[in-house]
């Protein structure tokens, strides 16, 4: 039910329809001024009417309430998790880096990481461990990202990343745990049977699917191959945690969730670059790198739909891609991975975007 249409104006006119007919209900009266203000509040109670109805159901609550609902099942939102990796510092030899120094990578919204012990400069450079200060995916930055200093050492010490950053993963959003609800309502898990072992690798932070392999390897034997949170295989500590949960000795003992008699297998998914080519007649005053960029946007969230879902990569669907670029006014030659057809994945394998070339 909606209640848009009680607004304060019509509130009031019921009010004052329901006053003794003989009183004044003009504006001004005693009757008017001292019912107007009520309903006004009212009115504000029916709107929030539907904010109770909607907290009320899954499909439609959010944030807090929707960790409510998910509480029922006994399901938790997922925390965000930090990425980490290693920086190296360069400066005057005997220079002390202490624990907790913190490093960013620059620019107008600056993502900081703190290192995870004390090094000492002895030569050129030293390179210590380090995390990012927050818990998400903005953590995973690439190689050199990480370039400005803070604190005592500005001006003394300068710092890059020799490797990428990784592990990072956001905090469950609302659509992902109402999926893991609706999971949880309409795949019954009990006893250990293949529902249960994807939900139980669905709990761990950075899993976004899972496929279970029942007696994959003969009797009592279960494998488990995950995709991360953005479709593609997870990070290999992602992996450690799933298995570390479900079966962490790997000999049926039952320590982790798993019952007692299967032993478990945590595999990442297997990727399969799809890698593109295609030559493109492009609006002038555009570049080939522009468009390529787009492309790979486009097809990178293609990808993501398939994702455990459809094993087909369509050439069509690509085509389309590229034909929704707005710089692009044509296209020929295009090809995926050295072919002009689909490319099919096979079980426990997920597409991702290879190279994408545009002539």
């Amino acid at each position: 039910m909606a209640y848009e249409d009680q607004t304060s104006a019509a509130v009031l006119e019921r009010m004052l329809g329901n006053s003794p007919p003989d009183v004044d209900h003009r504006p001004g009266s005693v009757t008017y001024d001292l019912e107007s203000p009520a309903a006004i509040e009212v009115s504000l109670a029916y709107s929030e009417l539907d904010n109770v109805l909607n907290y009320g159901f899954a499909d439609t609550a959010t944030g807090e309430y929707l960790d409510r609902r998910a509480s029922e099942y006994g399901l938790t939102r997922k925390p965000s998790l930090k990425a980490s990796g290693s920086v190296t510092f360069a400066g005057p030899a005997g220079t002390v880096i202490p624990a907790g120094t913190v490093v960013s990578t620059g620019g107008d919204t600056p993502v900081y990481f703190v290192t995870l012990g004390a090094v000492t400069i002895g030569g050129p450079t030293t390179t210590v461990l380090a995390e990012a200060q927050e818990g998400g995916a903005a953590g995973n930055v690439g190689i050199g990202a990480i370039n400005t200093m803070t604190g005592d050492l500005v001006g003394i010490v300068t710092v890059t990343n020799a490797v990428n950053f990784s592990g990072g993963v956001d905090t469950e959003s609302d659509a992902d745990l109402y999926a893991r609800y609706l999971e949880r309502a309409q795949r019954p898990a009990t006893s250990g049977n293949a529902n249960q072992y994807r939900q139980w690798a669905l709990e761990v932070p950075g899993v976004g699917s899972a496929i279970v392999y029942p007696i994959w390897a003969g009797p009592g034997t279960v494998k488990v191959v995950l995709l991360g949170a953005d479709k593609t295989a997870p990070d290999q500590s992602v992996v450690d945690a799933v298995q570390q949960y479900i079966d962490p000795t790997q000999d049926g003992r039952g320590e982790g969730a798993a019952p007692v008699g299967p032993i478990v297998t945590v595999q990442a998914a297997v990727e399969v670059p799809i890698n593109i080519a295609v030559d493109c007649d492009i609006e002038p005053g555009y570049t080939e790198d522009e468009v390529r960029e787009q492309i790979e946007t486009g097809v990178t969230a293609y990808l993501a739909t398939l994702a455990f879902s459809d094993p087909l990569v369509r050439i069509t669907r690509i085509a389309n891609v590229i034909l929704d670029v707005p710089r692009v006014i044509d296209y020929r030659d295009l090809t995926i991975n050295g072919g002009t057809g689909n490319v099919l994945i096979a079980d426990g394998e997920v597409a991702v975007l290879g190279t994408v070339t545009v002539t």
